[in-house]
């Protein structure tokens, strides 16, 4: 969500901030990197990000990212690739520090999906009146969490000019998470009979939620699974709140496919073959069939990489919350085939 790949990705700030007399032997860069802390505001909310811009760059295209849900913050070691790599094609890359996280103002908890989109479509709006970005040329990236809120973002901002969903799920999030605590609980050793507990107790307190299945109901079936050993892998509380006072209640009726249909900027959509996370093989199905008149999209699937587009990580270290902020794309395939796409479409140089 680390070896070779973090020394590859060293943030471009640290190597800016030591001044030091090159070797003898040194060749100038082709390209040198400007880096600025900028902020802009969302509802009278100041958030806080850095630009990432080509030095001398004249009508730049420019990227916003969007965070992870585990991600947050400007600095995470999964978004240094789009640092070091873009502004070397000519893109500039703007990060930020997700509402309520880092420098930036607000609550951390409790924001609704169009309100996470519309901070980054406020970034794009601050970079359109840069006079060295090109403001007909700013796209959105995002993985995982990101990668819903890179699409809805285009779907929600007219002049968008590119998107790019990484990791992404086409379900809504009771369908994902049911899929992720199956797999965890398989990479953890244990046997069908306590995956398929463990996703009733899930599946319980979704139908509950939905208004579909009533509470004694509910707390029952979950019960049955609390004194588990496996109980606290499986992101479940012992009980849960009304509909009417649960954030999950309204993100389970989030369904991503109902946004995309009216993005019309071209869009790339990558998943991993090897992400125990998202039901790539079931999105990618049901991508395909709702985009088939919708040329402007493109799916691929990256050989080897899981969730965060990592050859390298054990399932054991993809499925543990202390390895995230480790966590950083190393694939090859990765990096080629965003690069091909940006250049393909005449944003990188």
């Amino acid at each position: 969500m680390k070896r070779i790949a973090a020394l590859l990705l060293l943030p471009l700030v640290m190597a800016a901030a030591e001044p030091r007399t090159p070797p003898v032997w040194s060749a100038p860069a082709t390209t040198r990197v400007v880096t600025e802390d900028k902020t802009f505001e969302h509802n009278g909310i100041k958030l806080s990000g850095t630009l990432y811009l080509p030095d001398g760059a004249r009508s730049a295209p420019a990227v916003v990212v969007f965070h992870g849900a585990s991600s947050p913050l400007r600095s995470e070691a999964l978004y240094d690739h789009l640092k070091r790599m873009l502004p070397s094609l000519g893109i500039a890359v703007f990060a930020y520090d997700r509402r309520g996280t880092g420098k930036s103002g607000g609550n951390a908890r409790g924001n609704a999906y169009d309100v996470l989109a519309d901070d980054g479509i406020a970034a794009a709006e601050m970079l359109a009146k840069d006079p060295r970005i090109d403001p007909k040329r700013i796209g959105f990236w995002g993985l995982s969490q990101g990668g819903w809120l890179s699409l809805l973002a285009a779907s929600r901002y007219r002049p968008t000019a590119f998107a790019v969903s990484v990791s992404a799920p086409m379900v809504t999030p009771d369908v994902q998470m049911n899929f992720a605590v199956a797999n965890i609980l398989r990479i953890k050793g244990y046997p069908q009979a306590d995956i398929d507990l463990a996703v009733d107790a899930r599946t319980a307190v979704d139908e509950f939620e939905r208004g579909r299945l009533d509470r004694a109901t509910a707390q029952k079936r979950l019960d049955a699974a609390v004194d588990k050993p496996w109980f606290d892998l499986i992101y479940m509380d012992k009980t849960f709140s009304d509909p009417d006072k649960s954030g999950w209640a309204k993100e389970i009726r989030h369904d991503p496919l109902k946004s995309i249909g009216a993005i019309t900027a071209p869009t790339l959509v990558i998943y991993g073959s090897a992400d125990p996370w998202v039901p790539a093989a079931v999105s990618i199905e049901r991508l395909r069939a709702f985009t088939r008149d919708h040329r402007n999209f493109e799916t691929v699937v990256i050989s080897g990489a899981d969730h965060a587009m990592e050859t390298t990580a054990t399932p054991g270290q993809q499925i543990d919350p202390a390895f995230f902020p480790r966590q950083a794309p190393d694939s090859a395939e990765y990096y080629g085939r965003l690069a091909a796409w940006l250049q393909k479409n005449g944003f990188a140089r």
